[in-house]
């Protein structure tokens, strides 16, 4: 793989990466989304595509952080639905790879999380602002959310494989299907271990992962559990509509980050 070496590295860099795999950590316990910060830095410190495959072991961690902190509010008939849309994202994404380019990915992507932001936006403004939530998410209950998680699942599958950005994705999806705080955040937990662990042997058939990433990762991972920590602190803070916000915010932050680097 053509990258960096921990020995490599200058102070400033493995600090500034030390703080991206923190960063992963909090998002994964408490706003999800803005790990797309952790995406920019590894890219920006690393060389781009083989930053994919340093990275993905870190959010495997924070995906085991946060399954352990959430596993008793995961909804798993929405897992169920998704799963099988995102296997065909995944395939998908792995061929693309083998073809296109930085730029390609970056514009493709950062495009997607814009649009799916907007929309999430409307959607919630049309929704009464004291409405309660529903009891089920309508991703599970409606033929309409049924095809909106197959269509999210695929993108999810998608922009996970090329970039690891498929956290923006999902957020937008578990936003607008009604999920409140925790189940959010359970649901996703459980939905990224399974996914990015899929990924694997994957990024590993494309070179992404080798020893020297490897040994990258063993120096970070140390860096997610305060991260972790401090999100499971602040995620107790924030409230429902605070906690959308700052979801929003944080895919928009990572769309504009793709299309203008």
């Amino acid at each position: 793989m053509n990258t960096s070496t921990l020995w490599d590295l200058t102070g400033w860099e493995f600090a500034a990466l030390a703080f991206a795999a923190l960063l992963v950590g909090f998002s994964k316990t408490a706003v999800s989304g803005a790990n797309t910060v952790s995406l920019a830095v590894f890219a920006a410190v690393l060389p781009a595509r083989a930053s994919t495959g340093v990275l993905l072991p870190i959010l495997i961690a924070g995906d085991v952080l946060a399954v352990l902190t959430y596993r008793r509010h995961a909804h798993w008939p929405t897992l169920w639905r998704l799963f099988p849309a995102v296997a065909a994202g995944v395939v998908v994404g792995t061929v693309f790879l083998l073809w296109a380019d930085d730029g390609i990915v970056r514009t493709s992507i950062g495009a997607i999380l814009l649009l799916m932001a907007g929309v999430t936006v409307w959607r919630r403004r049309r929704a009464d602002a004291g409405a309660a939530a529903e009891d089920e998410p309508d991703g599970v209950v409606t033929r309409a959310g049924r095809l909106k998680a197959r269509s999210y699942g695929v993108l999810g599958g998608f922009t996970t494989m090329v970039a690891n950005a498929g956290g923006p994705v999902m957020s937008m999806y578990l936003l607008s299907a009604g999920f409140r705080k925790l189940g959010f955040l359970g649901t996703s937990a459980f939905f990224f271990l399974i996914v990015n662990t899929s990924k694997l042997p994957f990024s590993a058939g494309l070179g992404l992962i080798d020893a020297d990433s490897l040994l990258l990762d063993a120096a970070l991972v140390l860096f997610v559990v305060p991260g972790a920590l401090l999100g499971k602190w602040a995620v107790t803070r924030i409230d429902q509509r605070l906690f959308e916000q700052l979801v929003i915010a944080a895919t928009v932050v990572g769309g504009l980050q793709l299309l203008l680097r």
